[in-house]
């Protein structure tokens, strides 16, 4: 199963692909979508077409991002919100599966910590998939994400026989 995570920004989005395999996950790709201008449209088309490149590049299965959360600033957390957004629709044009995950849920399944650091979150997620070094802290927000919905997804399986469905929802 081939898991896309998505750390959305509406000036860096990150992205990374594992391959959950036997309840193993191995490192498939990651890496960031720098967006460049300062007009608010253009940089969500380049949101748009940067993770629309990457789903048909990868062809992965199932879509995990993080939740809205609120930003000190209501601005940044509304372009967030919108950056976000086209992220989950470049991914459902594509009839993804779609699944969402709070900040604190990701970094407890992947550092066992809700309230750890950028840099623990990276040293974590480099050691999970063995990687030869720190992948840049966007790329391994990602990376976590898609580690996270693959425990999730597991646990899930395991204790209640559930499965997903199209609309990312589990079902029995």
């Amino acid at each position: 199963m081939l898991i896309l995570g998505i750390d959305p920004g509406s000036r860096i989005t990150g992205y990374g692909v594992i391959n959950h395999v036997d309840g193993r996950n191995e490192y498939v790709a990651s890496g960031c979508i720098r967006i460049k201008g300062d007009e608010l449209p253009e940089r969500l088309r380049q949101v748009y077409a940067g993770v629309s490149e990457i789903v048909e590049t990868y062809c992965p299965q199932e879509m995990a991002i993080e939740q809205v959360f609120m930003a000190r600033n209501p601005d940044s957390a509304l372009k967030l919100g919108q950056a976000r957004g086209v992220a989950i629709v470049a991914c459902s044009n594509r009839d993804l599966p779609v699944y969402e995950y709070a900040a604190r849920k990701v970094k407890q399944a992947v550092v066992g910590n809700g309230g750890a650091d950028k840099t623990q979150v990276q040293h974590m997620v480099s050691y999970l998939l063995k990687l030869p070094g720190l992948p840049q802290a966007d790329a391994a927000d990602a990376l976590a994400i898609a580690i996270c919905h693959a425990h999730t997804r597991s646990s899930m399986v395991r204790t209640l026989g559930v499965c997903a469905s199209r609309n990312g929802r589990w079902r029995k």
